[in-house]
């Protein structure tokens, strides 16, 4: 009994941190109708500014506290007024998640920069040795918690409910025409919503912070784990986002208790999609209008549209100078291009389902994962030819998108996005937690090169001309398929799919088709990867790596098939312009996506098309 209440302390303890974090994506939601990723970085930054004030500045901690969540409440003000909320009213809600996670890696790459890298260990409020209660061991740390994830949710519901900023809060969410009509600024509003985020996420840092280790890049789990609660919850409902944070927290806890620690997550994350599936507006929020199903007022832009003369001329010419490339550049750097080559591979996959179908998509790391895996432990294992394990992989992957399917063709917006979000972290835990498969956290080792038909690729000349093939020959089939009918239905889909639905396609099935050639090509991409290096970590192909490419899209420009090539390239090669800047190269690739959505949402590519376009 003893035991089962000690866990049941845990998950409760843990669900105090997912609940405040959670109550911050709830806020910002049901002001904006969108999903803010960045809500983690303000947790580290608030964090880290306690720490600094505590240990710098010798105050009390109180005031560190208070001066904390001052600091970042008013520096979430800012980037708020400079980045977000200007960007509501231009870009869809797939462009406006993605700028959020580049703001989350602005927020880790400044905590890089003023903190370092190293573990933070910050005191409790009010000593080190636990308290007996009701037979249990209660870090002093967990009542101090627990009384401000209370008194934070009071707060809240108290400013919604009995002042006039809530009540233009509520308004401006609830109904954003006619509060503008009675004179309520939505944009002050939307700004003061952000601040209140943000300092609501600093809170939630602060309270944690003695109770983990804390560092730079930690932001990724707050935000994480507060996105899948404010969706078990219900993510327009701020009881039901403190109610999912509890939820999560306490399953985690009893299953890490009773099951294995090493699946606690993947355990929750398998829940998370059942509750998608069957109820996706949240467990403890009130039958509403779906949010996903909602006409999308910010209607995306349309795909740059390639003339044949226009597209051919371009792709041969670029053909010409890539074969050249290995040529003109030391071994190092053609290493790097090779690995360049293969990510755009799954970029490619990217643009199908998210530029051309208009699906975001936040796992394509976890097909990676699949098809680099397969065909690894069968070439390492089995002494399978890496060809053919490179299609059993494919052919895995493939499988798993329907899987998946089944839950995303239902899903819209950020719903979507949350599932292909739960499928990349899922397998995350997979590949850790079956280390007799997979190695584990050490990986595979001693991985073959690539060979077919007697031909080994072991060198990265051979490697180039290997994958420079492959995408060649995919973009020239993508490009025929995306230019008939196929394409035309996907634009149909991305621009109206009840419209489309309307027209007699078929959207469910259209849906489908595009994820899983995402799917492939995502996992053929794994496969390369990992005969190339001859190894293959998780950390190689986990789900940081599905920001990664999807900036490489965005950098290059959606629905254009080449220009994830300009953003693979420009990223993957980012470390070595940086040298001398290595300190700084989190916080470049952050402000990189950030600027692209704000000066440039088609990207670069997209941006030089859709200007010739005009002037034609």
């Amino acid at each position: 009994m003893n035991q089962a209440g000690q866990i049941l302390l845990g998950g409760l303890i843990q669900g105090g941190v997912f609940a405040l974090i959670a109550l911050g994506f709830a806020l910002v939601h049901r002001v904006t109708g969108a999903i803010n990723l960045a809500q983690g970085g303000f947790c580290v930054l608030g964090a880290l500014s306690y720490q600094s004030l505590l240990g710098w500045g010798h105050l009390p901690w109180p005031v560190a506290l208070l001066g904390a969540i001052l600091t970042v409440g008013a520096f979430g003000y800012a980037l708020g007024a400079a980045t977000f909320v200007p960007a509501l009213a231009r870009l869809p809600q797939s462009s406006l998640l993605m700028l959020s996670a580049g703001l989350l890696t602005v927020m880790d790459g400044i905590a890089l920069l003023i903190w370092g890298s190293a573990p933070y260990a910050v005191a409790p409020f009010s000593g080190e040795q636990p308290i007996l209660l009701l037979g249990l061991e209660v870090p002093t740390q967990a009542l101090w918690l627990g009384a401000i994830a209370i008194l934070a949710g009071l707060a809240i519901w108290l400013v919604l409910t009995r002042t006039a900023p809530g009540r233009s809060l509520r308004a401006a969410a609830d109904n954003p025409t006619g509060a503008t009509l009675v004179g309520i600024g939505l944009t002050r509003v939307r700004r003061a919503s952000f601040a209140a985020t943000a300092a609501l996420g600093a809170l939630a840092g602060v309270a944690v912070a003695p109770l983990i280790s804390l560092q730079y890049d930690t932001g990724h789990f707050f935000t994480n784990a507060g996105f899948i609660a404010v969706a078990l919850g219900g993510m327009g409902s701020l009881p039901g986002a403190a109610a999912g944070g509890l939820f999560l927290g306490v399953i985690e806890q009893l299953a890490a208790g009773y099951v294995s620690s090493l699946f606690a997550n993947a355990l929750a994350l398998a829940m998370l999609l059942l509750v998608l599936l069957f109820r996706p507006q949240g467990l403890f929020a009130p039958r509403a209008a779906r949010a996903d199903v909602r006409t999308e007022p910010r209607a995306r832009a349309a795909a740059p549209v390639w003339t044949l003369r226009r597209g051919t001329a371009l792709g041969v010419t670029c053909l010409a100078v890539l074969i050249a490339l290995p040529f003109l550049v030391d071994a190092g750097t053609l290493a790097s291009l090779v690995i360049g080559l293969i990510l755009f591979i799954a970029v490619l996959g990217l643009d199908v389902v998210m530029g051309f179908a208009g699906q975001v998509s936040l796992g394509q790391a976890g097909f990676m994962a699949l098809g680099g895996y397969t065909a690894s432990i069968l070439a390492t294992g089995y002494g399978v030819s890496p060809l053919l394990g490179t299609l059993a992989g494919a052919a895995v992957s493939a499988l798993a998108a329907v899987a998946v399917a089944a839950v995303t063709l239902r899903l819209r917006g950020a719903y979507l996005a949350l599932a292909t979000l739960a499928f990349g972290l899922l397998v995350d835990q997979l590949v850790v937690g079956l280390p007799n498969l997979t190695g584990g956290p050490s990986g595979l080792v001693g991985i073959p090169s690539f060979s077919a038909f007697g031909v080994t690729f072991a060198t990265p000349f051979a490697m180039w001309f290997l994958v420079l093939g492959l995408a060649a020959s995919l973009v020239t089939l993508l490009a025929g398929g995306l230019r008939g009918g196929f394409g035309r239905a996907l634009r149909a889909i991305r621009a109206d799919p009840l419209a489309a639905a309307a027209l007699g396609i078929n959207v469910a099935r259209y849906k489908l088709a595009a994820f899983v050639i995402s799917a492939v090509l995502g996992s053929l991409a794994g496969s390369l990867y990992a005969f190339d290096f001859h190894y293959l970590g998780p950390e190689m192909v986990a789900t940081p790596r599905s920001f990664e490419l999807i900036a490489m899209l965005v950098l290059g420009g959606e629905a254009t098939l080449g220009g994830g090539l300009i953003g693979a390239f420009a990223i993957t090669l980012l470390p070595i312009a940086v040298q001398a800047l290595a300190a700084e190269k989190v916080l470049i690739e952050g402000l990189i996506l950030v600027l692209v959505f704000l000066l440039a949402p088609g990207g670069i590519l997209g941006s030089v098309l859709a200007r010739r376009g005009a002037a034609a």
